[in-house]
């Protein structure tokens, strides 16, 4: 029969078992997430020109997509910016590009959305010669982006003749990235693209009667 004041001294000469704190506890759960990301960079090594599409109702669909050509500026690489809705809208991001001709060409092409010109036939030639512009730039390599803005509305209403500008899209220059934005990106589009944003609407300043602001919304 065990003593037992010889099993309370062997308790207490037996090591302490270590209780693992929230800050370790932290750095090992970190060291794993590293460990399995950078994983995952080693073996993504390969580039390529991408098509992407800001979509959705919410705001932000264009600012994305100009937040990108300030990038490309940062990098030196020439963007070509093709408005196929908004005209001569005088908007912050023309005035800051206007600054770095030789690397953004800015080109306001559109008249205004469909209901202020209320003339198909016309938004149709508006459309088809902002088109023509955006092919220019897309078939020039001096480019390394080419962002579309809104023309996706152009593709909602049937402006342009999707199944051309897809193919065009799906045959650029593999180091050519171009973005496409506007809301209801049409189906085909969105299954060709290479990254997908569709940017959703929780709360906006218009609906509670406030203005768009400069530096907001232009």
């Amino acid at each position: 029969m065990m003593n037992h004041g010889a099993s309370q001294s062997a308790t207490k000469n037996a090591p302490a078992t270590k209780v693992e704190s929230d800050s370790e506890r932290h750095k090992r759960k970190m060291r794993h997430r590293k460990a399995a990301f950078d994983k995952r960079v080693a073996e993504r090594n390969r580039e390529k020109g991408l098509l992407i599409v800001h979509t959705g109702p919410g705001k932000g669909k264009s600012s994305a997509a100009f937040g990108m050509a300030l990038r490309c500026l940062g990098h030196n690489m020439k963007v070509g910016v093709v408005q196929f809705i908004k005209g001569a809208w005088e908007t912050g991001e023309a005035k800051l590009f206007a600054q770095f001709p030789d690397l953004i060409d800015f080109r306001q092409m559109g008249e205004g959305f469909t209901w202020e010109t209320q003339n198909r036939e016309k938004d149709i030639a508006t459309a088809d010669t902002a088109w023509a512009q955006a092919r220019k730039m897309i078939d020039d390599p001096a480019y390394r982006m080419v962002i579309l803005d809104e023309i996706n509305i152009a593709l909602r209403y049937d402006y342009l003749d999707l199944r051309e500008i897809l193919a065009v899209l799906e045959a650029r220059r593999a180091d050519l990235h171009i973005v496409c934005t506007g809301r209801n990106a049409k189906p085909e589009l969105i299954a060709a693209a290479d990254l997908v944003t569709e940017m959703t609407l929780i709360k906006h300043p218009f609906r509670a009667g406030i203005k768009a602001q400069a530096g907001v919304e232009y």
